[in-house]
């Protein structure tokens, strides 16, 4: 079985040679000062990987970097795909090891799905399907480099996105009352101030701006869904599903934002 635990699907930038800085591409916006390149080292990179402007990102017009994380396929592929090789003390690896960063991204991100799921008591009757989803995954990401380049990961996400549905069904069930589903909805810039979301169905939904303040979300299935500028003060979240770290990071709250047990209170956030 692959290493699931949270350290392992979270991005430790201490251990990864500074792969989203140079492996993915930015355009100038609201979100990035500047213009960069994929496979060109962002300005801020130093030469031991660090950024050297971390403390003030969102100051500093890099709003973007704040709500990125890799899922741990940063330190994946440094330490493990490549043995701790970096592509500066191996040029001739820089190409490959930029390919292979976001295909490991997509797997590590299904992994925490997964893992999650299995953490659900409601969804014990696909439990065995889960764990066997999650050794199949967890195999390809221990591919060799020249494997996880040329790795396809839709089929992947095709067989596990049953296996998420059904869990997020299950799970939503308990909530109470009858489910419902706004699943891919436009709530872009919508009043939903005290919402009764409890148990909805909010995958892949655009929230955008929406005004949840004060909503309950609680048992909401929230994969997907772009939260990006969503007021959350106020707002429940107590066993959101499939909820990631980024898409808080995304968002605006407060301190009387209820979160998930392991999450953290993103630090632009009121207090």
């Amino acid at each position: 079985m692959p290493d699931t635990r949270e350290s392992a699907l979270r991005g430790d930038c201490a251990q990864c040679f500074g792969l989203c800085c140079v492996a993915l591409p930015f355009a100038r916006s609201g979100d990035f000062a500047v213009d960069k390149s994929a496979g060109d080292p962002c300005r801020n990179l130093q030469d031991d990987f660090r950024c050297g402007i971390h403390a003030r990102l969102r100051p500093s017009g890099f709003q973007g970097c704040t709500v990125y994380d890799c899922f741990g396929a940063g330190q994946h592929v440094s330490q493990v795909t490549f043995g701790g090789v970096s592509w500066r003390e191996a040029p001739g690896t820089a190409r490959q090891m930029y390919e292979v960063f976001p295909v490991v991204r997509q797997l590590h991100e299904l992994l925490r799905h997964l893992t999650e799921a299995l953490e659900r008591p409601a969804a014990r009757r696909v439990h065995g399907e889960l764990r066997a989803a999650l050794a199949r995954v967890g195999e390809l990401t221990a591919l060799p480099a020249a494997d996880l380049e040329k790795l396809d990961v839709a089929p992947v996400r095709a067989e596990v996105n049953p296996l998420l549905l059904r869990t997020s069904e299950l799970v939503r069930a308990t909530a109470g009352g009858r489910p419902r589903g706004r699943r891919g909805a436009d709530l872009i810039g919508k009043r939903l101030r005290g919402a009764k979301l409890r148990g909805t169905d909010l995958r892949g939904a655009l929230l955008i701006a929406a005004d949840l303040t004060g909503a309950d979300l609680t048992l909401t299935d929230l994969i997907g869904a772009d939260l990006r500028d969503a007021d959350l003060s106020g707002a429940v979240l107590t066993d959101a599903l499939f909820l990631t770290q980024p898409q808080l990071n995304s968002a605006r709250g407060d301190a009387a934002t209820v979160l998930p047990e392991g999450f953290e209170r993103p630090a632009h956030w009121a207090s």
